[in-house]
């Protein structure tokens, strides 16, 4: 099956499914190991990993050169968080192309303004953009797909910017009209009512994508009886991978040694089984001369 047609299956499965956040290529084989059935490319945890801030200052080209080894490293479908589209509609539209070229199974645009400001730094405006500019770049993107089963994903950013349900669900609306495979409806608060609100008014109009990130004390199983079809752990992956590099750095300096440290570890080894080391070792016998084979230097 083509990575763009699982993913599809999961956005429309009739059971709650799940995308987990990966960033680079081992943590998106990581995430494939693990049993998730879908990735999650995630701006936030992509840029963090790159040492620059989520407002859009790597290209896209730069956010497409990791997202190559992110496929070729794993067989389950990716889900880009492309933020607004990286410009206006013709820049959406081509890189709707890219990601098909890469095997990207689809990508989520969300309705704000370029550059971005990510949706949970606190004190920032979060202008959106209109619903007819967004409608737009949607159906751009959705015109110029190749695959039927690339999905498009629209992130609704109401909730963030202070409108009500009402402005949520015009929105929505609008871009399921406009084409849009599937909404993500985001919400920043602490509770699980927002989003609770709108799946009440929704009913079922479209797949609907959630990020419980702020209201991770939700349980599950809450999300299972409004209906919801799919859940991203959205910064997950990174936000333990710092954990563990700060902890770990701060004990080597400390220590000078590796003594106590080597055992709490991954093993070399594991890096070289993550790396698929073993594959390039049988394919050096199959391909390479023996060296008894090798030509040899005259001696004089």
């Amino acid at each position: 099956m083509k990575k763009t047609t699982k993913l599809k299956s999961l956005l429309h499965s009739q059971k709650l499914e799940f995308l987990m956040e990966a960033h680079n290529g081992l943590s998106a084989k990581i995430v494939e190991e693990a049993g998730f059935k879908g990735i999650w490319a995630s701006g936030l945890s992509i840029s963090a990993s790159m040492g620059i801030r989520d407002s859009n200052e790597a290209s896209w080209t730069q956010v497409l050169n990791i997202l190559e080894f992110m496929s070729d490293a794993t067989t389950i479908p990716i889900l880009l968080d492309g933020d607004t589209g990286y410009g206006n509609f013709n820049n959406a539209r081509r890189l709707v192309k890219k990601l098909e070229q890469l095997d990207i199974a689809g990508v989520c645009i969300e309705d704000k303004l370029f550059p971005k400001t990510n949706s949970f730094i606190n004190g920032q405006a979060h202008p959106l953009a209109s619903i007819e500019e967004f409608c737009g770049k949607i159906k751009a993107m959705k015109d110029c797909q190749v695959d039927d089963d690339f999905m498009v994903v629209a992130r609704v950013e109401a909730f963030i910017a202070g409108w009500g349900l009402e402005e949520v669900l015009t929105r929505a609306e609008a871009y399921r009209k406009a084409g849009a495979d599937a909404v993500l409806i985001h919400s920043k608060k602490t509770h699980f009512k927002e989003i609770e609100a709108f799946m009440k008014k929704w009913n079922s109009r479209s797949p609907v994508v959630i990020v419980p990130t702020k209201y991770y004390t939700t349980p599950t199983s809450e999300f299972r009886k409004l209906g919801i079809n799919t859940v991203i752990w959205a910064n997950h992956n990174l936000r333990a991978s710092i954990t563990a590099m700060q902890n770990i750095s701060k004990q080597i300096q400390k220590e000078e040694t590796l003594i106590q440290v080597e055992d709490s570890i991954a093993s070399v080894n594991e890096i070289f089984r993550l790396q698929n080391v073993e594959e390039l070792q049988r394919a050096e016998k199959k391909y390479l001369p023996s060296t008894t084979n090798l030509i040899q230097p005259d001696k004089e």
